[in-house]
């Protein structure tokens, strides 16, 4: 106790060394930048628990951009899973913190991460009356029934995380997950999170959430409730996002985004997977791949190897399969062989290899004969 309090000075004493001027002349938020900074630094040694705290800041920067596009303010936004509170905290710098009205809200389960989100939001100059970030279990028991609906949600939920499902008998005549008929596997809460957020979104408000691919076409309950959402239109967009941009995980993850007022009966299908850039063990969505992803989204167009806009019944069609790949088809990177060019040059290898033969035979047989 007595080495880290120790540490705890020198750090205090160094931090009041720093120049850091007058708050009000600065427009860098120096503290605040510098905690995210430590938290990156921090995930990407961590490991498999790096994720459960921590979504990338570019990730962060593209969910919050989705839901506020064509918009300069919202009401208040919300991040049912949110960790340390970094996607939150993304609309402060997209929007201006002045500009969510209302306020952050946010819920995590997870007691150390709780204290970091609620520090992370004093961090960031957001003061108390400002954010509302609950401690506990969201899908068991939501902590903002009187704050909802909320016109801006985003949230990176625990992939795959198990939860009481059909054990609790009170969950299926719960308000959030009642209109689908069916309760997410108790093994795969994943869109328990997606109903919960679909039901405290506003009429006018937008939801981008990142999933597991495998919400995308499993069958069972999670068909069933992928049916629910395509048959009442509100699955705006499926993004399929590159592979190994989390901490803690690989895999190929994709935004599901939810919009309860629609223009059209469609959904529009966005395959990013190769729109990325290696940085250290990471892959990085850049400003420019960001940028590609919300022009295709804003633009809602079909674009070869890249984006399709599928109606519903051609959906309903396939399975109320959601997968970005079972309907943007891939780019053919083959290379075309003219196999008759080909044939000829194989001929006359063949052929000079025939000649070569001979002529190293016959010198074989002119050394053979002077061999004394």
């Amino acid at each position: 106790m007595a080495r880290r309090n120790e540490k705890l000075v020198k750090l205090l004493y160094a931090i009041g060394d720093l120049g850091l001027g007058t708050f009000g002349d600065n427009t860098i938020d120096a503290f605040g930048d510098a905690y995210e900074f430590l938290m990156t630094m921090y995930a990407s040694s961590a490991g498999k628990s790096g994720g459960e705290f921590f979504t990338p800041q570019e990730v962060s920067e593209l969910l919050a951009r989705i839901t506020v596009v064509g918009k300069t303010e919202v009401n208040k936004v919300y991040d049912p899973a949110c960790g340390s509170g970094s996607l939150l905290l993304k609309f402060a710098k997209v929007l201006g913190k002045e500009n969510v009205r209302q306020g952050f809200f946010g819920q995590e389960i997870n007691l150390t991460t709780y204290n970091l989100a609620r520090i992370n939001m004093f961090l960031h100059d957001v003061n108390y009356e400002k954010f509302d970030i609950a401690h506990g279990d969201t899908l068991i028991d939501p902590a903002h029934w009187d704050d909802e609906p909320f016109e801006a949600i985003v949230s990176n939920p625990p992939y795959s995380t198990k939860w009481p499902g059909s054990d609790n008998p009170l969950l299926i005549n719960d308000p959030r997950f009642a209109p689908a008929g069916v309760l997410a596997p108790k093994s795969k809460a994943d869109l328990a999170f997606t109903m919960h957020i679909l039901s405290w979104l506003a009429v006018d408000g937008t939801a981008a959430i990142v999933e597991f691919p495998g919400v995308l076409y499993r069958g069972g309950a999670e068909q069933k409730i992928r049916k629910y959402l395509v048959d009442n239109n509100y699955v705006d967009a499926v993004i399929q996002l590159p592979p190994d941009l989390f901490f803690g995980t690989t895999i190929a993850t994709c935004i599901i985004v939810l919009k309860k007022s629609k223009s059209d009966n469609a959904i529009l299908f966005i395959d990013g997977s190769a729109l990325f850039t290696r940085t250290g063990n990471k892959n990085k969505l850049t400003d420019a791949h960001q940028k590609r992803i919300l022009e295709a989204f804003v633009c809602r167009e079909a674009a070869p190897h890249f984006a399709a806009l599928v109606d519903a019944e051609t959906i309903e069609e396939n399975g109320y399969n959601l997968s970005v790949t079972s309907y943007v088809e891939a780019e053919d990177t083959r290379e075309e062989v003219d196999i008759v060019a080909l044939n000829a040059e194989i001929a006359r290898i063949v052929e000079r290899q025939d000649e070569l033969r001979t002529k190293i035979d016959a010198i074989v047989v002119d050394l053979e004969g002077h061999t004394p």
